[in-house]
């Protein structure tokens, strides 16, 4: 497939999983691909795979919370890609499980700040330049965690819920400009952010557990999420918006069991 010709895109937290396969399949149907990340190291790799496989891409190492890094983003698209018609903000960070009432301020400023913030960046300096152009797609990175409890850390879960309604107040912020807003929300998918629950599931010897309260009992790989990611960034979803696809194996259509401490 080549849906992708002729589009420019940017992918933050684009070094390692859901971002780095995102960034390849985006390439691999034929978007110019500005590769974002915080590791230099990883992020020149995920360009250099891209360029391997016969692909465009740059690759730019910023901290996506900063204000100024994310207008010097959409400027380096412009300037470098010849244009911006895609940008997935993908960056996030986890928290962690901390009993709820032992939480700190700085934990919760600092899950916001990544999760959050970097999503309301991408919409203001993204939107600018594809409000003018009458033309673009922003994708939010949430979470299915953001939906109910007990599906993640209280701080990301919050921090994601955000993230839902920032995409459905953009979408319709944008109306009328020809700029889409959506968010995908992923299920238990190995990456970077979450290998160490993979790890210890596997020193334990309960691998085959992971992901076993889904209907489908297992849990995802970036590349599933890529692919909802590349639909979002074509023109075929050019009537979708404002939208949260949760791509999660069907676990938030129910209501697993879990409990988080106080």
């Amino acid at each position: 497939m080549n849906r992708l010709a002729g589009k420019r895109a940017v992918i933050t937290g684009a070094g390692s999983g859901i971002g780095r396969a995102s960034a390849l399949r985006f390439a691999q149907e034929g978007a110019a691909v500005l590769v974002v990340g915080r590791s230099s190291s990883n992020t020149e790799e995920t360009a250099a795979l891209i360029r391997a496989a016969g692909g465009r891409a740059a690759a730019m190492v910023a901290d996506v919370t900063v204000e100024a890094n994310v207008e010097a983003i959409v400027a380096r698209s412009v300037s470098e890609l010849g244009g911006l018609d895609v940008f997935f903000a993908n960056a996030a960070t986890p928290g962690t499980n901390t009993p709820l009432l032992e939480q700190s301020v700085d934990e919760w400023n600092e899950v916001w700040r990544v999760n959050t913030l970097s999503c309301f960046l991408a919409v203001k300096y993204a939107g600018r330049h594809m409000t003018a152009q009458g033309s673009g797609s922003i994708i939010l990175t949430s979470s299915a965690a953001s939906l109910r409890a007990n599906a993640g850390a209280i701080s990301y879960s919050a921090s994601k819920a955000a993230v839902n309604s920032l995409a459905q107040c953009a979408a319709n912020a944008f109306s009328g400009t020809g700029v889409r807003v959506n968010a995908i929300l992923p299920g238990l998918v190995e990456t970077q952010m979450t290998r160490k629950v993979f790890e210890q599931a596997r020193e334990r010897g309960v691998e085959a557990r992971i992901g076993h309260m889904t209907p489908m009992k297992r849990a995802g790989r970036p590349e599933e999420i890529a692919a909802m990611a590349a639909f979002l960034a074509s023109d075929d979803s050019s009537f979708v918006d404002g939208q949260l696809y949760a791509v999660d194996g069907g676990v938030s259509s129910t209501h697993p069991h879990g409990r988080i401490a106080l």
